[in-house]
């Protein structure tokens, strides 16, 4: 139980920030002016939120547990806006209807990656972002090429982003103290990717499917997952890729040029 006298719920992954210094880490890095607007998911008992309001234009948050949604009912703020529901249930577009946001939040933990997901899909309502990980994942997010840690979020995250960690934040500064270290990174969106992409949802489907058996060679894992062996070859081929790589080793060009060339060896 907090000091507030709130029990929390471990289905919603509820672990509420204090500590004052990470609360003003989020805020420097966030760096929100008085016209802007900002998105948070899971205010939780609102220590955030708080600051957010008292620096931002207008702050709409998405809260799905009920004890929470009646304690911000009761404190009612003129730049405060609250949808009641499930950030993963809700169409974006249909109720951010202000863009640009700043996204910020401490993330519920069991649903950190379908949320970024969420930011990946719906980038274009965000100039930024500053979110809280469990520390594994964020280490997935900023990993380099050919590291332990790159991966599917490495890829998506920095083709479209540019991604820095802002702080490693220790159990201590949550109540209830998770069994882990939490990682704050910040995101700012890129006028245009990295690379430019023919088609992100068959750009998605070759970077899972490297990543599916990180031990196997490309050439493998990409058969593996239904890509035609002839068409896998002549992609690697085309882009000066050996087949015998492994897929964590790919930069983003190189996973973004072979599937260009997937793609149009495919339509062909």
């Amino acid at each position: 139980m907090t000091e507030s006298g709130y029990r929390t719920k471990k289905r919603f992954g509820q672990h509420f920030l204090h500590e004052r210094k990470f609360i003003d880490d989020i805020l420097a890095a966030a760096a929100i002016g008085h016209d802007e607007r900002v998105l948070e998911v899971g205010p939780g008992l609102g220590a955030l939120t708080e600051h957010l309001l008292a620096v931002a234009r207008h702050v709409e948050v998405i809260e799905l547990d009920r004890d929470l949604i009646e304690r911000l009912k009761n404190r009612p703020r003129s730049n405060l806006l609250l949808h009641e529901g499930d950030a993963l249930a809700f169409d974006w577009p249909s109720i951010l209807l202000s863009p640009p946001y700043v996204f910020v939040a401490n993330l519920p933990y069991n649903i950190s990656s379908q949320i970024l997901f969420k930011l990946l899909d719906n980038r274009s309502l965000f100039s930024r972002a500053v979110l809280m990980f469990q520390k594994e994942v964020g280490d997935r997010i900023c990993a380099a090429p050919a590291t332990r840690d790159y991966g599917i979020l490495s890829v998506l995250c920095q083709l479209y982003f540019t991604v820095k960690r802002v702080a490693i934040v220790p159990p201590g500064a949550f109540r209830p103290p998770p069994k882990v270290e939490s990682a704050v990174i910040s995101f700012h969106r890129l006028e245009q990717p990295v690379v430019s992409v023919d088609n992100e949802a068959f750009l998605r489907r070759v970077v899972k499917a490297a990543f599916s058996q990180r031990r196997k060679t490309l050439r493998n894992t990409l058969k593996a997952n239904r890509f035609g062996s002839a068409a896998v070859e002549q992609a690697c081929s085309m882009n000066e890729i050996d087949p015998a790589r492994r897929g964590e080793t790919l930069t983003l060009v190189e996973f973004v040029s072979l599937t260009n060339s997937l793609l149009r060896l495919d339509i062909e």
